[in-house]
């Protein structure tokens, strides 16, 4: 009997294996036109929002043309419209639309540009990503030619930017851009198939999307530097100032109520400087973060596409090291100053405490010195108390001793009081003496 082994699957298995196919390439003609855009809709704190709000998005897209959208938890999303495909992709942060569009004839490249396929995107559904468009490009898919001086020229014509970018890649096509939006609202891309192999052409069109978007979302760390850099300015300035107040006052007589009052002011401030470095730190740290993941991935993209430079025109890895890595240089040194300032203030504040902290003990060894004087003082005063208590006791006790004596003599015995009395005072004094001693001495045991 054979053993069917679907049952035998780990929960996952299946969802596990079929993760690298999820994400396949759209399959490109020789002539082509793809519109893609990157939606980026800001929920804070809240990634099922985002989700829920990308979701929404394609449900009105699909509802226009009548057809049925994915579930809820889809990350991905293929379909063929006829007049168009789209394939669509939920990230972290953003979704992506490529809309494909295959051309019968071959088109000259104004042409294709001009037959992009939004055209058959409803507006209604365009103006709703007012506000959310991270990116928006368009891509043509063209044959090419070996005249590299032809093409030079025709470039020139189609991208409004003076500096162009551009390769042969993966040993059989070719990439121009200038990296710029359009003065249509599009960054444009031409990819020349000269001899691309089957299904290189979408790949090529991926890589280049994907380069263009995760280069805006990695962009959107530096706004948060260039805000950041006067506010860590004006904190480091007001650190500078609180800790030469520091050493001014350690300069002078310290443990004062005017130092203590002092100190507690500066230690109040530093306070509210860490809480201000951590305000700053917790809202840039995942928009570093992310710009710095981001930025990983445009380079491996990069690196994929196997570039060999095209004469006079700088390549798309030149191009990125010379204007994207400046960026994240920025967003990674603002990251570690916010780092090195947040050590500062809490060495600083360390420092202050210490100081306030030794202050303190001095004060405490005061004030257990001067219980002691006191106490010694008590002794003292006790001792001489003793001495009066003991006189006073034994006047008392001798004083019933000699009315005792004096009522037996009355009763006919033969005792002298005045001489018994006398007898009996150094007795007395002797015992009360020893009583107390022996109280004391109990007392303290306990």
């Amino acid at each position: 009997m054979s053993i069917v082994f679907a049952s035998l699957n780990h929960p996952q298995r299946v969802v596990l294996a079929a993760e690298v196919h999820s994400r396949p390439f759209l399959q490109l003609t020789r002539s082509e036109t793809l519109t893609h855009l990157a939606v980026y809709v800001r929920e804070e704190g809240n990634g099922g929002r985002h989700a829920s709000a990308q979701h929404a998005l394609l449900d009105d897209l699909c509802a226009h043309f009548g057809v049925v959208a994915p579930g809820g938890e889809a990350k991905h999303f293929y379909h063929d419209f006829g007049r168009f495909r789209l394939k669509w992709e939920c990230h972290t942060e953003f979704a992506t639309y490529t809309f494909a569009q295959a051309h019968e004839e071959p088109l000259s490249t104004d042409q294709a540009f001009a037959r992009a396929p939004l055209a058959h995107i409803p507006q209604q559904w365009q103006l709703s990503l007012k506000g959310k468009l991270m990116v928006a490009a368009h891509v043509v898919v063209e044959p090419g030619d070996d005249d590299p001086a032809a093409t030079a020229r025709q470039m020139q014509r189609i991208f409004e930017g003076k500096l162009m970018s551009s390769s042969k890649v993966l040993q059989g096509g070719e990439i121009w851009t200038d990296f710029q939006i359009q003065s249509d609202g599009f960054s444009r891309f031409v990819v020349r198939d000269i001899g691309l192999r089957e299904l290189q052409g979408g790949r090529l069109a991926q890589r280049i999307l994907e380069i263009e978007t995760y280069r805006m979302m990695a962009l959107l760390g530096l706004p948060h530097a260039q805000q950041s850099g006067p506010l860590l300015n004006q904190i480091e300035g007001d650190l500078a100032a609180l800790t030469a107040a520091m050493v001014q006052s350690e300069q002078s007589t310290a443990g004062t109520p005017e130092e203590q009052a002092e100190d507690e002011r500066v230690l109040r401030k530093i306070t509210g400087l860490a809480a201000r470095i951590e305000k700053l730190s917790l809202e840039n740290s995942y928009r570093f973060s992310a710009s710095q993941a981001y930025f990983r991935l445009v380079q491996a993209r990069i690196e994929e596409l196997r570039e060999q430079r095209i004469e006079g025109v700088p390549t798309i890895g030149e191009f990125m090291e010379r204007r994207l890595a400046p960026a994240m240089n920025t967003c990674q040194a603002i990251a570690r100053r916010q780092e090195a300032l947040a050590e500062r203030i809490a060495h600083t504040n360390d420092l202050l405490r210490t100081r306030i902290g030794i202050v303190q003990e001095r004060q405490n060894r005061q004030i257990l010195e001067s219980m002691n004087a006191r106490a010694a003082q008590q002794l003292k005063l006790q001792q001489a108390v003793e001495g009066l208590s003991v006189a006073a006791i034994s006047y008392y006790v001798i004083g019933l001793l000699g009315y005792a004596g004096k009522a037996a003599k009355a009763a006919g015995l033969p005792i002298n009081p005045d001489l018994a009395t006398g007898l009996v005072v150094p007795v007395v004094a002797a015992c009360v003496w020893l009583g107390l001693r022996r109280m004391h001495k109990g007392l303290g045991s306990h």
